[in-house]
């Protein structure tokens, strides 16, 4: 019954999210891109952007240097050009009614640097919101940092939010494993010189053992050529162990590069190299290379891709970054230190429009180690007071467990749909195809072994609705999401899946409080909570009586204010 109930509030959104929307003519813009000398930029690539600076989509100046956007919806838009040696070039609040012109002037870094007033402004002058947003001698902006790209020149305008880039925060989360309590983190993202832009990011604990995670890295953009990326992490969690072995250590080295072969065929190869090393009496350590490849083919609004992987990703929480969700879970086994990774291939077929896109994709998965995670149920007691088997890593902070389960393999689909409501929310279904490890009924006291072994693979399903968007008045950012899944089950369906949100009821907000007059500066407050409504739990009863309840995702609320500048 309860089944039948989430497939029809399923069909429903399906149904409202593809209801059309009429009342607004298609519209164009086209242009051309030259350079500082009046000279046209041939195969510079230009994109359509949203107020937000979501791009909308992609084009390629032709031989005379000119691009071309058709059917578009009226509104306000932002336009981008760039190419290799040149800084990209910006065209702000761009209102389209019908057929808008907007030609782009690209200026190397030296060129834009000579446009710098040459004696400072009086007090009268109109003072910047960010101190790296340069300005000319007539007060206009020229460089500025955007919120999704490098160093651009502004051709027009001042009304864009420059990228950010440092941010200090402070968090307190709960029902994370290896990151329970109150942390403190800092970030910075610094473009040095044109292209290439530096990472880094620290996250520990304050006044207490507890872990500490740290990344630095670099990319470099290529122009039309790609892109290449390094990052090296490194964590520290001396609260995590495993029998007799204490202190979890790892390292991580992720390197990618982004190729273009013209303006439809793109790949994408890289890997993750992984060290990891519990300690202890006798220290368990492994190392293990993790590489990926993609190539995908675009023929207009659509493409079609293949993609290999063996890093499983992390979902982690709704806010979390790239670079935070690129590191492998671990667990142990018979007091052996194991990593959970895997081979996973697809092919995709993806359409994208201004208001809507959808995606189907066709996969094959065989994960090795796959991850249990289990928390000691409140009262029960008796599990972490007891001496610590080796059949797992606990996580003494969070009180959480991660267990290894057994390999299993299985195939798949995985489709969304996406579409953009009046009002600038978008809705998203989705369905999911698969194999999912299952925990079947205790009938009496097991050991933890005993109940990891019983996890068996069988095909399940899964159905997602996501609505997100941003308020208007008050610039909050929010995305809600349900994601049913059998009960029974304790790893996802399709654990490769991009993009895809945490099981069952999830929910993240962001609101900005500003300081400036102009609201362009201040604090920004986050919750971010993960299966709220704490479904999919399976209690299993240990042989010491304690109580283990096994979930493929534990309830988890993690919230915190952070300070950009």
């Amino acid at each position: 019954m309860k089944c039948r109930v989430h497939l029809a509030c399923f069909a429903v959104l399906i149904a409202l999210g593809a209801a059309p929307i009429y009342g607004a003519s298609p519209a164009s813009v086209s242009g051309m891109v030259r350079d500082s000398g009046g000279v046209p930029q041939i195969g510079a690539i230009v994109q359509l952007m949203r107020p937000d600076f979501s791009v909308v989509s992609t084009a390629y100046t032709n031989s005379d240097g000119r691009f071309r956007f058709d059917s578009i919806r009226p509104g306000h838009y932002a336009i981008k050009a760039m190419a290799a040696s040149f800084l990209p070039s910006l065209r702000e609040n761009v209102r389209v009614r019908s057929a808008a012109v907007v030609n782009l002037t690209l200026n190397t870094l030296y060129e834009a640097i000579q446009w710098l007033p040459s004696k400072a402004k009086g007090s009268a002058a109109q003072k910047d919101d960010w101190v790296w947003t340069l300005r000319s001698a007539a007060d206009r902006p020229l460089l500025r940092w955007l919120e999704n790209g490098p160093l651009v020149v502004v051709s027009d305008g001042s009304g864009s939010h420059p990228k950010l880039k440092a941010r200090i925060m402070a968090t307190g989360a709960a029902g994370t494993f290896g990151e329970d309590g109150e942390r403190y983190s800092a970030a910075v993202e610094a473009t040095p010189a044109g292209s290439r832009e530096l990472l880094a990011r620290v996250d520990f604990a304050p006044d207490s053992t507890a872990g500490m995670e740290s990344m630095l890295g670099f990319s470099q953009d290529l122009g039309m050529a790609g892109s290449v990326q390094s990052v090296a992490a490194v964590t520290v969690h001396p609260e995590i162990s495993s029998g007799n072995g204490t202190g979890l250590v790892t390292a991580d080295v992720r390197s990618s590069e982004v190729m273009h072969f013209g303006p439809a065929l793109g790949a994408e190869v890289g890997g993750t190299e992984v060290m990891a090393r519990l300690g202890g009496a006798a220290p368990e350590m492994l190392t293990a290379a993790l590489p990926y490849a993609q190539v995908n083919w675009t023929a207009g609004d659509s493409s079609i891709g293949y993609r290999m992987s063996t890093l499983v990703p992390n979902m982690g929480l709704m806010g979390a970054t790239e670079t935070e969700a690129g590191s492998p879970e671990y667990s142990a086994r018979a007091g052996r230190l194991l990593m959970e990774r895997g081979v996973h291939q697809e092919i995709a077929w993806e359409r994208h429009t201004e208001r809507s896109g959808m995606s189907v994709v066709l996969y094959a998965d065989k994960i090795e180690n796959p991850v249990l995670e289990a928390r000691d149920e409140p009262g029960a007691g008796g599990y972490f007071a007891s001496p610590m088997e080796n059949s797992a890593l606990v996580d003494g902070m969070s009180e959480l467990i991660h267990a290894a389960g057994p390999n299993f393999s299985g195939s798949g689909v995985v489709a969304d749909y996406r579409h953009r409501l009046p009002g600038g929310s978008d809705v998203q279904v989705g369905y999911a195809s698969g194999e999912a490890l299952v925990m079947p009924v205790m009938t009496h006291p097991v050991s933890l072994e005993e109940a990891a072994e019983s996890a068996q693979s069988r095909p399940a399903e899964t159905y997602t609705v996501s609505i997100s968007g941003t308020l208007d008045g008050t610039k909050t950012r929010w995305q809600a999401s349900y994601r049913w899944q059998t009960d029974s089950t304790i790893t996802a369906v399709a654990p490769y899946a991009q993009g895809a949100t945490g099981p069952y009821l999830n929910v993240y907000v962001r609101q900005p409080i500003h300081l400036a007059g102009d609201g362009t500066t201040g604090f920004e407050a986050l919750i971010d909570v993960s299966n709220l409504l704490a479904e999919g739990y399976r209690p299993i009863l240990l042989k010491d009586g304690s109580v283990l309840v096994f979930a493929q995702g534990q309830r988890c609320i993690r919230g915190g204010v952070a300070f950009t500048f």
